[in-house]
């Protein structure tokens, strides 16, 4: 592993978490002198505040609706821990080892803005996290996207100190023993960092890198499917023509357009069309992918800026000497891209769902045979094809359209109504990631089904266009025609794991 994710004054793109958080890349913090003065500051001007005994949030004073309660300076530096100890309380599943990752590394670059008056020790442990792959069990439940991802985050700062549960080298370890083992000394959070660690975005932020990342690779292996259908059911490619897509000129809808125009870039006599005009599936297949194509620049602004932003309450300016009260902990920006995003990416699974539905159905599939069955006439009465995998996608496009509730509108007053509005941001990230996972369960029926259209109109005497000819002959290797019927399940379960893998490289 030589790539490498540096944490600091600069600015992180989606596809540094992602590296970082599917492990093909460290993490390193940034070391020169002016980056590590400039977050000691922070911690110093913290420390001068005590000196005055001011009256400062989560500092001085309780938490939350609590912040009216002055808390004597005796008590100051147990505070901390009292936070995220009673912060204890998520439930559901744990987040996996990839989200974990990019939980720990989104809260490291938030702090690495220099305003939330942490140490550098506390960003340094991080990154060793980071490094030695110790990742903090965090129950996925238990958020509600402001005042930050409280419960879920609490779960790090008590990891960072010496307590609750991590995962390292393929086990489940207590916190403390890990620390030993390596030879640390558990960190004993001070004034103002148990509020900074915990008080944030990080969880949705993590989650929603992962989910464009997963849908921006979804939006090409949804094009190349529904090249794959326009060949097996004998479509009409003139359906995007670049004429036509100049008279609506969505670049992203436009993009669509001409990766399918390249796809099926045939040599020698066009076909003959069974149909004119090919139903919506496969003739506006641009029209509803190139909704995802546009939208994709403005989520990557939404998450890329919550992802580079401090995120916490109070913020330090230690240059004026300011404390500074206010809701940057909010995450209703990635409320809104995730609530977006997976009603992008459910319409794929509706898309794709509709054009698998055409392929198994002899009466509009153009001449395959019922359920696409590859079976010999003598056998043809026993054999059933895809018609269970056409089911089970209808079943799976079903619950992702159902996921599609927008959970930004489900504000909850919570903590004595102070935080009486919030933004649900980690429950939609939570969706979208949930959605992605049905879709892509989708996508690997569809795309066993085309392979399985294009191989039976290859029987039939045709021949797919030169750029799909490759794929078609590689997904041959991995899938071998279905001739005879047999159970499924393990190679669609191998073709979501090449999905996921980004296995294919498609569109440069």
């Amino acid at each position: 592993m030589n790539a490498s994710v540096r944490f600091g004054s600069q600015a992180l793109a989606i596809e540094d978490l992602v590296a970082l958080a599917e492990g093909r890349a460290q993490a390193e913090l940034q070391d020169d002198a002016a980056f590590r003065d400039g977050i000691a500051r922070g911690a110093r001007f913290v420390d001068s505040l005590l000196a005055r005994e001011g009256s400062v949030y989560g500092i001085t004073t309780g938490y939350g609706d609590s912040c009216v309660v002055a808390v004597p300076l005796a008590q100051v530096e147990a505070l901390p821990r009292q936070l995220y100890t009673f912060h204890g309380c998520g439930l559901g599943r744990h987040l996996d080892a990839a989200a974990t990752r990019a939980v720990l590394a989104a809260r490291l670059q938030s702090l690495c803005q220099g305003v939330s008056g942490v140490r550098v020790e506390l960003l340094e442990r991080l990154t060793a996290f980071l490094r030695e792959d110790i990742l903090p069990l965090i129950p996925e439940e238990g958020s509600v996207g402001a005042s930050g991802d409280l419960t879920p985050l609490s779960y790090v700062a008590a990891a960072l100190c010496g307590e609750r549960q991590v995962l390292w080298r393929n086990e489940i370890r207590e916190a403390a023993d890990v620390h030993a083992e390596l030879g640390w000394t558990p960190l004993v959070l001070r004034p103002k960092e148990a509020l900074a660690l915990m008080n944030g975005t990080a969880v949705m932020t993590g989650l929603a890198c992962l989910a464009f990342s997963r849908a921006e690779y979804l939006l090409r292996l949804a094009t190349r499917i529904t090249a794959l259908n326009v060949v097996a059911l004998a479509g009409n490619p003139e359906h995007f023509d670049q004429r036509l897509f100049a008279a609506k000129p969505h670049p992203g809808q436009g993009q669509v357009a001409a990766w399918l125009r390249a796809d099926l870039a045939a040599e020698g006599p066009a076909a003959p069309l069974h149909r004119l005009q090919d139903r919506y599936s496969l003739r506006c297949a641009p029209h509803v992918l190139g909704v995802l194509a546009d939208s994709l620049p403005w989520l990557r602004q939404f998450i890329e800026t919550e992802l580079n932003s401090a995120n916490d309450n109070p913020l330090i300016d230690a240059e004026d000497e300011r404390v500074l009260h206010g809701g940057h902990f909010y995450g209703g920006h990635i409320a809104c891209a995730m609530d977006s995003l997976k009603t992008l990416v459910a319409n794929v699974a509706d898309l794709l769902d509709r054009q698998l539905a055409l392929l198994v159905d002899a009466r509009y599939n153009h001449g395959l045979p019922g359920n696409l069955s590859g079976a010999p006439a003598a056998r043809t009465m026993l054999n059933h094809g895809f018609k269970a995998v056409q089911i089970g996608a209808s079943a799976w496009t079903a619950e992702a359209l159902k996921g599609t509730l927008p959970a930004s509108v489900f504000s909850r007053s919570t903590e004595c109504h102070n935080q009486d509005k919030v933004s649900m941001g980690t429950i939609a990230a939570r969706d979208a990631l949930r959605v992605l996972e049905l879709t892509e369960q989708v996508a690997a029926a569809t795309l066993l089904a085309a392979q399985q259209g294009v191989w039976l109109r290859c029987e039939q005497g045709g021949q797919p266009p030169a750029p799909l000819a490759a794929m078609h002959r590689a997904l041959g290797e991995t899938f071998p025609p279905l001739i005879e019927d047999r159970a499924l399940e393990a190679e669609l379960r191998q073709t979501l794991t090449l999905i996921r893998a980004r296995h294919w490289r498609l569109y440069a």
